[in-house]
């Protein structure tokens, strides 16, 4: 097994990481921006090291001194967690040349299927469902209007090396078009370093399903079922579950080998996800494929029993697979919440600070991940989300009155988070029901936010 791992991120991810590594017996080694001094993950690990100032490109984007770091305190891997480096080829092939064991998917494979529109080709060749959508190159904004208009509006703009819900605009009307392409591809230029766009049909009030794929070395691929993020407010997820309440059994097979065929098609290795809208005839659509850990992994783990950080590790050190497809079985009902330094009352603005007082609760099928303690202080500099609650119930029922006490009893003073507009999504009926979809939040806002007020 590896000796030394170098955890090329922050925050809870990588204190989610380090606790595998050391339970594996492998030494971690942290970096930290100078904003990050403190922070527990730093703590936490057996070395660390300062990687530069508080600004991302200049520290956890750091490629050359991230590499630096690795070689001079002798790791053999590096694990980049999500966002920052993870879904970046050049970071990987990098890693390639120099030695060190990147854990994640081989380089070709990242940029392959980083590139959305790539990626929606691969799938068209094999035979997988894909949202209609553009399949050549948009010169400039005029021409990227006409490809919408044989496709008929509303359309989805994105980013071709695009993610996080960044560089992407839905369109319903033809005269908004242009704007809108033209914003979205500043976005994507700004934070991809890529402007190219491609654009599909928008799917109105689908569920975001993703299926969790894990793949081993050998040719092993399975998948760990769904997870259903349709909660999400600009694309970015807010809440999740599995299973999903919108797939019967053999939708649930159906799906699981579609996924397992899209992660063959790219002869993908590690873990990943993949995407799908299903629209509410029951019509299920491949949008893209994450070639990294997600944020909400721990909601396939607590219904699996499998800790996917170290399968990674493991697929990573050329190991097998330590299940088959058959073994893989749902035992009960996950759900997470995240939760953000954010005012929901005041356009979710960042509201970073230190946290004065914290309570985090526990019980039976309750799992806290942070990298939050009494007396830290959240920084301005990275993303919002500081605390993310997973529950597991027997059934969907028990998990969501596990959610609702753990948010009553969870206390963090000092800070403004997203934890009462939470709360409330709980207790909404369409939610209870089930009956919600990707425009639940911007359907519900409102009310959600004048809930908060009234309490």
């Amino acid at each position: 097994m590896f000796k030394k791992i170098l955890v090329a991120n922050r925050g809870e991810i990588a204190v989610r990481i380090i606790r595998t590594c050391h339970e594996l017996g492998i030494d971690t080694v942290a970096i930290y921006s100078t904003a990050d001094k403190t922070a527990l993950h730093v703590q936490l690990a057996r070395e660390s090291i300062c990687i530069g100032p508080a600004k991302s490109t200049l520290s956890y984007l750091n490629i050359k001194n991230i590499l630096e770091v690795a070689s001079n305190f002798g790791c053999d891997a590096i694990h980049p967690g999500f966002g920052f480096l993870s879904e970046n080829e050049t970071f990987a092939k990098l890693c390639e040349e120099c030695g060190i064991t990147f854990i994640g998917p081989s380089s070709e494979v990242i940029a392959l299927m980083g590139n959305k529109k790539a990626a929606r080709k691969l799938m068209l060749e094999y035979g997988i469902p894909v949202v209609p959508g553009s399949n050549q190159e948009i010169i400039d904004p005029p021409h990227g209007l006409e490809i919408a208009k044989e496709i008929g509006f509303p359309v989805l703009i994105k980013a071709s090396s695009g993610g996080g819900g960044k560089g992407m605009r839905r369109v319903f009307h033809e005269h908004e078009f242009i704007d809108a392409y033209t914003s979205a591809q500043s976005e994507a230029r700004v934070n991809f370093g890529d402007d190219e766009m491609y654009i599909e049909k928008l799917i109105m009030n689908p569920k975001h399903i993703e299926f969790q794929i894990v793949a081993d070395t050998y040719g092993h691929v399975v998948h760990l079922c769904e997870r259903d993020c349709s909660i999400q407010r600009r694309n970015q997820k807010m809440i999740e579950e599995s299973p999903s309440k919108a797939l019967t059994p053999s939708l649930r097979a159906k799906m699981g080998q579609v996924a397992i065929k899209a992660a063959k098609a790219c002869h993908y290795e590690n873990v990943g996800t993949i995407e799908f809208v299903v629209d509410q005839q029951g019509n299920y659509y491949f949008i893209e494929m994450n070639t990294r850990i997600q944020v909400e992994h721990p909601v396939t783990e607590m219904i699996t029993g499998i800790d996917l950080i170290k399968e990674q590790i493991r697929i990573a050190f050329k190991q097998p697979l330590s299940f088959t497809q058959d073994q893989i079985k749902i035992n009960g009902h996950a759900i997470e919440c995240r939760i953000n330094a954010e005012d929901p009352r005041h356009n979710f603005m960042a509201t970073p600070g230190k946290v004065e007082r914290l309570h985090l609760p526990g019980g039976m099928g309750v799992r806290i991940d942070t990298g939050l303690y009494q007396g830290y202080v959240v920084s301005p500099h990275y993303d919002s989300m500081v605390l993310k609650i997973i529950v597991l119930g027997n059934n969907r029922l028990e998990a969501l009155r596990r959610m609702r006490r753990v948010l009553e009893e969870l206390v963090i003073d000092g800070i403004t988070t997203n934890q009462e507009l939470q709360y409330f999504i709980l207790h909404h009926s369409d939610y209870i029901k089930g009956n919600f979809t990707t425009g639940f939040i911007e359907e519900n806002l409102d009310e959600l936010v004048g809930a908060i007020y009234e309490k």
